[in-house]
């Protein structure tokens, strides 16, 4: 019988705490001091730079940004379409700049062929440019400029 009361009373905890719970989610829109716009499109992305002239880079071992469209290219396990281009042996007919040297390096140091599996999917790093304001201001200052600025 004791043991009936004990099961009773664990059942009828889990109810309250239930209610408990479907009673505080009720109360969540009323966290916010209005209600989520509804009807608000977000603006259109710009279209990609496609310019193919290099990028500078902002700070040291930063991966080259993309200067091309890369919409529709497929990186996948079977077929990588960057390669086409930028593998070691394509680069004399495309004259596009090659993959680095530290592609070609597997986890263990053994230089290969071909790119490392670790290195296949260019875009885990490398990125194109949209031609897009900053959504929150920059105060970053390369090194050169920092080594050339009036020490205070």
């Amino acid at each position: 019988m004791m043991r009936y009361t004990g099961l009773k009373l664990a059942v009828l905890a889990c109810l309250v705490g239930g209610l408990a719970a479907a009673q505080s989610m009720n109360n969540i829109s009323t966290l916010r001091a209005t209600d989520p716009p509804e009807d608000e499109m977000p603006p259109r992305m710009r279209p990609f730079v496609d310019t193919d002239l290099r990028e500078a880079r902002n700070y040291p071992e930063q991966p080259p940004l993309i200067p091309h469209d890369v919409e529709g290219y497929e990186v996948s396990r079977n077929y990588n379409k960057c390669l086409s281009c930028h593998a070691r042996a394509a680069t004399g007919r495309s004259q596009a700049p090659m993959v680095s040297v530290t592609h070609y390096i597997d986890r263990h140091g053994q230089v290969l062929a071909s790119v490392s599996p670790r290195r296949y999917f260019c875009n885990q790093c490398h990125v194109p440019q949209r031609p897009d304001e900053p959504m929150v201001t920059n105060t970053f200052i390369d090194i050169d400029t920092l080594l050339t600025m009036p020490r205070e």
